[in-house]
């Protein structure tokens, strides 16, 4: 650390006496005493989201079947007014977003649609470290195919084990490659991709190309239309907050409007004529063609809430606020914790930076327990990574500095040694 740098509580708090967004955080349930930094894992519960989740279900209760098509938000339509809300998030027209299914089976749906293997275009682009689900999905594909994913699915690997880097995704772009599937943002390191760079290569080629935007949705600004993305898909429950097992969301480049979907279903049907409940699918003109079956309403409505905050905040502003707090604790670590065998496991440039810290340490199981007991929430992943996210909604710059003294304090007093070194079930 060359800059200088002022360490202090009274710095902390200056920055929280700065900070335009500081307001927000009232609008979320947080627990005394308890500094939250998993966000980039579940998001905390805003009151808003609560609002729109009870709304939905007095709906529920006062409209029965009406509720379709009465009351506030109604929900035959619910899905497709939510991808109009989402569809600033992630820098796409209205009609290119859909709120539907989960991470895994919008995956399933826009590989069963965007992957067509001819002669010798038949593997698939991943990554050795994206999200093991992800793979499965891929890998499944290839099975059902009859194709060996051993040989049809390439994985890139990485140099360091943690970061990739976009030089060797592009060579891996041959013209034995049918289709290319790239997180937006690393799930362990937190290393932010140049999609455009990458989006770029692919059209090149000729390959269609789409990304997980699990852990860069609600963090970071996208540019998806105009960078010509094919397609994307991501859940809602980390950075925007739509509650445990919310319904998740997919985008599909308007030049691919009226696309047959891979797997259909009823809700991918024209709005219009949906209930003429003929045998031949007429999909509809827009993302909504790639939904599949009913829509989750109660799990879908806590959205409603979640992304009014979004508005208000805008994506710009939460973006500046994260790199500002993500520094300040990459700062704060390198400072108070030097000596102490901690090290990043993420790039540390901003542009290269997705929206929490990925500190790497070979006690990393023991450390992430004892922080809990001192009232610090972090997400381990094995087996060396502790991830830090300070969510620029809700926490405030001097929790990330008292989340940084319990470290030090764990360390110092060797408290982790108290821990098995072992994970639990859910890490």
């Amino acid at each position: 650390m060359t800059r200088s740098f002022d360490p202090s509580l009274e710095k902390a708090k200056a920055l929280d006496r700065e900070d335009d967004l500081s307001g927000f955080r009232e609008e979320f349930y947080i627990r005394e005493g308890n500094i939250y930094l998993d966000g980039n894992s579940l998001g905390l519960m805003s009151k808003r989201a609560e609002a729109a989740l009870s709304e939905a279900v007095a709906a529920w209760r006062d409209y029965g079947i009406d509720g379709w098509t009465d009351g506030k938000y109604p929900w035959f339509t619910l899905s497709e007014w939510l991808g109009e809300k989402t569809a600033p998030l992630v820098g796409a027209e209205a009609d290119e977003v859909v709120v539907t299914g989960s991470t895994t089976v919008n995956l399933h749906q826009l590989t069963s649609t965007f992957y067509r293997p001819v002669e010798n275009r038949t593997k698939i682009l991943a990554d050795a470290l994206t999200f093991p689900s992800d793979i499965y999905a891929l890998q499944s594909q290839l099975q059902i195919r009859g194709l060996d994913p051993e040989e049809h699915l390439i994985r890139v690997p990485s140099r360091d084990g943690h970061t990739l880097r976009e030089e060797d995704l592009i060579a891996a772009m041959t013209e034995e490659v049918a289709l290319i599937v790239l997180p937006s943002v690393l799930y362990r390191s937190g290393q932010l991709l140049d999609m455009k760079r990458l989006t770029a290569a692919a059209k090149e080629r000729g390959i269609p190309i789409g990304f997980d935007l699990c852990h860069s949705i609600g963090a970071i600004p996208h540019r998806l239309s105009e960078w010509g993305v094919d397609f994307a898909f991501w859940c809602n429950y980390k950075y925007l907050n739509s509650g445990p097992g919310g319904t998740g969301g997919l985008y599909v480049h308007r030049k691919h409007f009226g696309r047959s979907p891979g797997l259909a279903g009823w809700f991918s049907s024209r709005k219009d004529v949906q209930f003429d409940m003929d045998h031949r699918l007429t999909p509809a003109a827009t993302a909504g063609a790639f939904q599949i079956g009913t829509p989750h309403i109660l799990s879908a409505a806590p959205l409603i809430g979640s992304l009014e905050l979004f508005a208000e905040a805008g994506i710009d502003r939460l973006r500046k606020k994260s790199l500002s707090q993500t520094r300040y604790l990459m700062d704060l670590v390198e400072h108070e914790l030097a000596g102490m065998g901690f090290s990043f496991g993420h790039p540390t440039e901003d542009e290269r930076r997705g929206g929490h810290v990925c500190l790497v340490h070979d006690e990393a199981v023991r450390i992430s327990k004892s922080l809990k007991e001192y009232g610090v929430v972090p997400d381990f992943r094995a087996p060396d990574v502790i991830r830090l996210a300070p969510i620029a909604l809700y926490t405030s710059y001097t929790e990330v500095w008292e989340a940084v003294r319990r470290l030090k304090k764990i360390m110092e007093e060797k408290h982790y040694e108290k821990y098995e070194k072992k994970r639990g079930v859910v890490a």
